[in-house]
């Protein structure tokens, strides 16, 4: 017991993201998680499931991986009741509107203030259901209007946090409805107001790391961690180039990624 004790000890220290992911996953078996990757975007797409009534909902998907994705639902025999969206990207297509073409009986969701198209318009403070399961649904505006962090609350204890929050870093407030302010309140009124053991799963990462905490963030974070001011005069100096997708991912992802 010991023995398996220091070799714990020693594994979390090498691979601290795949241990919290485990820890944090394990705690209900009924509930599904898998985590999937663009390559093009380094975007994140999520499938959530509840394994006794096999509903499951999806998250973010990118239109070039929509087969793949109906795939997986079919081959693990779950019925996706939704192809949501943290808001209307800039950086890809949605997979939304395929999916439902793949899975016939799918919604497409997406928050209500983004202007953009779905069957399914969310607000502040609504649920998705999926099985035993929910998803509160919380605006955390500024990278966007529309931007949505979806909470699942209880055993998991997890938040899908868009480009609201990313891992040591946050969406850009330099184009769409970008407000660097509203951001700012966003992530600190929303998101860092959940306990510190929230594992964080953002829509993007650029390095590989999989998922952060709330703690991690209040502690790390470099430009979130600073005032209100110093985190504008950040975000006012990034010089970011001009998003290459966007000409073509904002008029796709207004009519859930289909032309």
């Amino acid at each position: 017991m010991i023995l398996l004790s220091l070799q714990s000890m020693k594994l979390m220290k090498l691979v601290p993201n795949a241990v919290r992911m485990s820890s944090t996953l394990s705690r209900d078996s009924n509930f599904f998680f898998r985590q999937l990757f663009d390559s093009v975007s380094s975007t994140y797409t999520y499938i959530l499931g509840d394994l006794n009534s096999k509903e499951a909902v999806l998250i973010d998907p990118v239109i070039e991986h929509a087969e793949r994705d109906a795939n997986i639902i079919k081959e693990l025999n779950f019925k996706l009741l939704y192809a949501m969206n943290t808001h209307m990207h800039a950086d890809h297509v949605t997979g939304t509107g395929r999916l439902k073409s793949l899975l016939p009986g799918c919604k497409s969701v997406i928050g209500k203030a983004s202007g953009a198209q779905a069957d399914i318009h969310l607000v502040d403070g609504e649920e998705v259901t999926f099985g035993s399961h929910k998803l509160l649904t919380v605006a955390t505006p500024g990278h966007t209007n529309g931007c949505l962090t979806y909470i699942c609350h209880g055993q998991q204890s997890l938040a899908f946090t868009g480009d609201t929050l990313l891992i040591r870093g946050c969406g850009r407030t330099d184009f769409q409805e970008g407000c660097s302010e509203t951001l700012y309140n966003s992530v600190h009124q929303k998101i860092f107001t959940l306990p510190n053991h929230y594992t964080l799963y953002p829509a993007h990462d650029y390095k590989g790391v999989t998922a952060t905490t709330v703690g991690e963030e209040k502690k790390y974070n470099p430009r979130l961690t600073k005032s209100l001011k110093e985190f504008i005069q950040i975000m006012d100096n990034l010089n970011l180039p001009y998003p290459k997708m966007i000409d073509k991912a904002i008029p796709a992802n207004k009519v859930c990624g289909l032309y």
